[in-house]
């Protein structure tokens, strides 16, 4: 068990029977009030984002889920196959656990899978990843403008803001939190 006022952004916890990301949260005290804790929770196992409000001496269940390395293979109509890069098992997850990440994945690239009692919940990314521009508008000489920016369709039908010296064909790390260009590869 952990307080309400000690949850975090990650934190999956057990509620009503159902497991729960805490998506976002923030710590209030109104007023002459007691402190509370807002959170943003969303299921793993609908996908729907619910915004819930704790005192801050609820108890909440916290659970342990196990992470392992896997390699995403292919799409199998609603549902997406990744393998264990260890044991070479191979795991289905429906549309509704990998939504979030496909657009950050290209075939054979790996992601953290997480397990809560030996069934795959959700796909972990790295904080950045690097994805080649399909499609983009060419730079024209002299656009030295600070901070201008043009679309670009990646690899994976993402669409990000670039800069405007980077052409087709190129490779650039993207945030998979915020989905912003950080830099050329």
């Amino acid at each position: 068990m952990v307080s309400a006022t000690e949850i975090k952004r990650g934190t999956v916890i057990k509620m009503d029977g159902e497991l729960y990301l805490v998506v976002d949260y923030q710590h209030v005290t109104p007023g002459n009030w007691r402190g509370m804790v807002q959170a943003k929770l969303k299921s793993m196992k609908q996908g729907n984002v619910v915004q819930k409000r704790f005192r801050s001496t609820d108890k909440l269940e916290d659970v342990f889920l196990e992470h392992r390395t896997m390699e995403y293979l292919y799409k199998d109509g609603e549902n997406y196959c990744f393998m264990d890069t260890e044991n070479y098992e191979q795991v289905l997850l429906p549309k509704e656990a990998v939504e979030d990440a496909m657009p950050y994945m290209t075939l054979n690239s790996q992601a953290k899978i997480a397990f809560y009692e030996g069934k795959a919940l959700s796909v972990e990314l790295p904080t950045s990843v690097s994805l080649k521009i399909v499609e983009t508008d060419p730079g024209m000489k002299g656009d030295t403008v600070v901070n201008v920016y043009k679309p670009a369709k990646l690899e994976t039908g993402l669409v990000v803001k670039v800069p405007l010296f980077i052409n087709n064909g190129e490779v650039i790390k993207v945030d998979t939190r915020t989905g912003e260009f950080l830099g050329r590869e």
